[in-house]
């Protein structure tokens, strides 16, 4: 059946239906995945309508289905989303540029390249709309893209200007030869304070879009160290030897110290809502790496974004008591 760009598509809701999540009850009804319909619900465009439309309510995806109510899904007029559009892209900046490569400051809520589900701003058409000029190597809709954040991760990323940029940082990345340093806020005190999780990770058994730590998991190795500590929360230095899907983010859960804010691995709601975090405390704070020309060394460092530098702020305020 599949939606339609630019429809507003209905499913009145059987009682069959009732009592399921409303994600999974238009992915069946549609013949589409859940995760390409979690944007849909993340930019409130999925709603519940009543007979009478007095009680007419957006959703969230987890929402349970009511009998005789009506599902409406608004399908944006996007073309394929896996096409490259500019767009400008708000607060993203570009931190370093010459003739072969350039590294950005990826604000959160942007993805790296466009993706099936995903509708929102990518750096890809961030930069386009920019007017810069990056490598047409590899899928179009990742041209120049060598390595990736996830959405609500923000930080340094390196995108490839030219061919031969673009082939020769790949490698780099596949070979892990740049120091990837990220900063994270985690709830509690960890123990020890430094220490190293090798764990494999792999999908999820029970949920999509999410990973954990599993016995066939693809090897990932993570080393953090303790740069300050709060009392409920903990500001850790992390380097990676991997770079695995939500990496950082599966192995903190997994020492049952998730990362500040992110909800979807476990992390408190109140202590989220204290920092006026909507999202994991987590940033890409530098990276070093051989130029991939001229060999020499980067060192790329990005400041802490407002959110997470606020979320810092309330914590050093009440371990000071003030």
């Amino acid at each position: 059946m599949g939606l339609r760009p630019g429809v507003v598509e209905h499913l009145e809701v059987t009682p069959d239906q009732a009592g399921r999540r409303a994600d999974a009850v238009l992915a069946d009804a549609f013949g589409v995945s859940r995760a390409s319909l979690a944007d849909l619900f993340a930019r409130g465009l999925v709603r519940a309508e009543s007979r009478t439309g007095r009680r007419d309510r957006v959703l969230v995806k987890s929402a349970k289905a009511v009998a005789g109510e009506t599902l409406a899904v608004d399908m944006p007029a996007d073309p394929d989303p896996m096409e490259v559009r500019a767009e400008t892209v708000e607060d993203l900046t570009v931190l370093y540029e010459d003739e072969e490569l350039l590294a950005v400051d990826k604000p959160t809520g942007v993805a790296a390249h466009p993706s099936p589900g995903w509708f929102g701003p990518t750096v890809v058409g961030g930069l386009a709309a920019l007017g810069y000029g990056i490598s047409t190597s590899g899928a179009a809709e990742r041209q120049g893209i060598v390595h990736r954040l996830d959405v609500g991760t923000t930080g340094i990323m390196v995108v490839a200007k030219t061919e031969r940029a673009y082939t020769a940082l790949k490698d780099q990345f596949r070979q892990r030869v740049p120091e990837k340093v990220y900063h994270a806020v985690v709830q509690g005190i960890p123990d020890p304070l430094q220490g190293t999780v090798d764990a494999p990770i792999g999908r999820h058994p029970g949920h999509q879009w999410r990973f954990a730590v599993v016995d066939d998991g693809r090897p990932s190795v993570t080393h953090y160290e303790t740069l300050e500590v709060f009392g409920r929360a903990t500001l850790l230095e992390i380097h990676l030897e991997t770079g695995r899907t939500h990496q950082i983010r599966v192995h903190m859960s997994a020492l049952r110290h998730p990362c500040a804010g992110d909800l979807t691995y476990g992390a408190d709601p109140r202590l989220a809502a204290e920092l006026g975090l909507t999202r994991q405390w987590l940033h890409a704070h530098r990276l070093v790496l051989p130029h991939p020309v001229t060999g020499e060394r980067l060192e790329l460092v990005s400041p802490y974004p407002g959110d997470l530098a606020h979320a810092l702020a309330v914590l050093r305020g009440q371990e000071t008591g003030e």
